[in-house]
């Protein structure tokens, strides 16, 4: 059982292992849990789908054995999950550790889930089902960049911080601005409400930043590995489920460039690179966000600027130990 010492008896612990994808975090993750008696909860918003297993380096059996997991392959892909959603999900399965007497161990490299936890939720006005249904329809008509473009007219503030390609978030900072007449980046900053307020926890956050190169390295290797591991015969049946391209798990990365090859339309070895290129520059984004967003709201966070390995978890531990327990 993990012991919460008195001095914050108030605030239960809660560890946070973020990092870019193939950095070594769900290994140091899993590490921890089997050592301190504790449950791994997921904060990667595509491991939270059952139907890709192999492209979202979902947990193996031999790790689910060593340690309990939690919110991974939860949600069929047709269903869309919110940092909302997500986050309800999560505190329930904190809390629940924390009844247990087990710690829980928060893991993910998606930026907006995290930030959701600790910080709350913006408490937005419910938007009219017809407002989404329309922002929806436009973003249809007008594609990407265009739809981008547009938003940027009306809402410069959350243009800014988005990417055409980035096609749910856009519709929701249309539909907000929409609803509301007020930009979504207003009502962020105007705070949370009771429900969805910052968490009541004490967090320690780890954050595993390899260099850039030894990160690009695991990508290129992991997606290798992950056609290796059937990862073709994963989207073959994801497409047969002929779910709505715009569901979160079609843009899932790997998809799409499998789904051309399977459709006769990219060699494999065109896919193959396609799929690293995105990877790659998927943990780009990830490791700018750790190091502007992340680490500078934490300065007590432990970095790790080098690949986890054996000769950092005794030091890792320690640190734990430390912080948070008076046993482990």
């Amino acid at each position: 059982m993990v012991r919460h010492s008195g001095r914050h008896s108030e605030a239960k612990p809660v560890v946070v292992v973020a990092g870019p994808t193939a950095s070594g975090k769900s290994r140091l993750a899993l590490d921890l849990a089997e050592a301190c008696d504790g449950v791994v909860i997921n904060a990667d918003s595509m491991q939270i789908y059952r139907e890709l297993a192999i492209l979202t380096a979902r947990p193996k059996a031999a790790d689910l054995a060593r340690a309990p997991h939690r919110l991974y392959g939860v949600l069929p892909g047709r269903e869309r999950c919110s940092a909302g959603r997500w986050r309800a999900l999560a505190v329930a399965e904190i809390e629940a550790c924390h009844a247990a007497g087990t710690l829980p161990i928060v893991t993910g490299g998606t930026g907006l889930y995290l930030r959701a936890l600790e910080k709350g939720l913006a408490a937005v006005p419910a938007v009219p089902a017809e407002t989404r249904a329309a922002a929806e329809a436009r973003h249809a008509e007008l594609g990407g960049a265009a739809f981008h473009a547009a938003l940027a007219a009306r809402d410069p503030a959350m243009a800014a911080r988005l990417r055409p390609s980035d096609r749910q978030r856009l519709i929701r900072a249309w539909e907000v601005i929409q609803a509301t007449g007020r930009s979504l980046a207003d009502w962020q900053r105007a705070g949370t409400g009771d429900s969805n307020g910052p968490a009541p926890y004490r967090f320690l956050t780890l954050v595993c930043l390899p260099p850039r190169a030894d990160v690009y390295a695991a990508c290129d290797a992991r997606v290798h590995a992950m056609i290796a591991a059937g990862a073709l015969a994963e989207v073959r049946a994801l497409l047969a489920l002929n779910l709505d391209s715009a569901l979160p798990v079609m843009k899932a990365l790997g998809v799409a460039a499998l789904s051309r090859h399977l459709a006769g339309s990219l060699s494999l070895e065109a896919a193959v690179a396609a799929m690293q290129q995105q990877t790659r520059n998927y943990a780009k984004r990830q490791m700018t966000w750790l190091r502007t967003q992340l680490v500078p709201a934490h300065p007590e966070a432990r970095v790790l600027t080098a690949q986890y390995s054996e000769s950092l978890r005794a030091e890792i531990f320690t640190n734990i130990r430390q912080n948070l327990l008076t046993a482990c």
